[in-house]
């Protein structure tokens, strides 16, 4: 006899962990195998991963966008050659559509536990409302970028002033005129520090290792360029 809990346990050949380019590429990839047994978690409501979560300002690829493309959907309409976050956001939602990923995602749905069945050859896949799904192969497209990393900086938490994680932008907050300090010189460090530099009254960049930068001049590659396209 079949318990209740056992008839809700869901079973797929391949579960996805992530809805963002890796995870919304693996399933498409599986569809195009033939493959429709498969299901992609995502903790947040809609897919997009990196370039949902982060919104601050200057956002954008630090690669070139034809090569921060899916090599089977090229696309020939790029606003300039390091695409802003929104644009990039709207490439991969598009791809999910006309590929038909979406009804394989199961959103607000995060993963907790997974644990291998060797006797049976499967995975058991528990999400944090206890629920239970069961596959034969598991593809982890969580990402490294998913996650704000705050120094053990004495007296952070005591901190009176505003505080956020350049992840968790607080658009709300308004710099004009502020003392403001940034911790690392990263990546997203790099695309912020341009935009914000010239309506505070001081920036203090505090840096570990220095990182190599090159200036990001965007290219003509299809057509007429657009206003502003050229440089950032």
């Amino acid at each position: 006899m079949i318990s209740k809990n056992q008839e809700s346990i869901k079973s797929f050949e391949v579960a996805i962990i992530g809805a963002g380019f890796a995870g919304v590429g693996a399933g498409i990839k599986l569809r195009e195998k033939g493959q429709s047994s498969f299901v992609i978690f995502e903790r947040a409501t809609e897919i997009g991963g990196t370039w949902r979560d982060n919104t601050y300002p200057g956002c954008a690829c630090d690669i070139p966008s034809f090569l921060y493309s899916y090599s089977f959907e090229p696309n020939h309409d790029w606003s300039r050659t390091f695409s802003r976050q929104g644009e990039i956001l709207e490439y991969l939602k598009g791809c999910a559509e006309k590929y038909d990923i979406l009804p394989h995602i199961q959103f607000n749905t995060s993963i907790s536990k997974i644990r291998f069945d060797e006797g049976a050859g499967q995975w058991h896949i528990y999400d944090e409302e206890g629920r239970e799904t069961i596959a034969r192969s598991v593809i982890s497209a969580a990402g490294p970028f998913n996650s704000a990393f705050f120094p053990d900086i004495k007296g952070r938490k005591s901190f009176q002033g505003e505080s956020f994680h350049s992840l968790h932008w607080n658009h709300d907050y308004d710099l004009k005129g502020k003392r403001v300090a940034v911790i690392g010189t990263g990546a997203s460090a790099i695309q912020f520090i341009p935009q914000i530099v010239q309506e505070v009254a001081e920036l203090h960049i505090f840096q570990r290792t220095p990182p190599w930068i090159l200036e990001r001049v965007h290219l003509l590659l299809f057509g007429k360029p657009r206003e502003g396209a050229f440089r950032q």
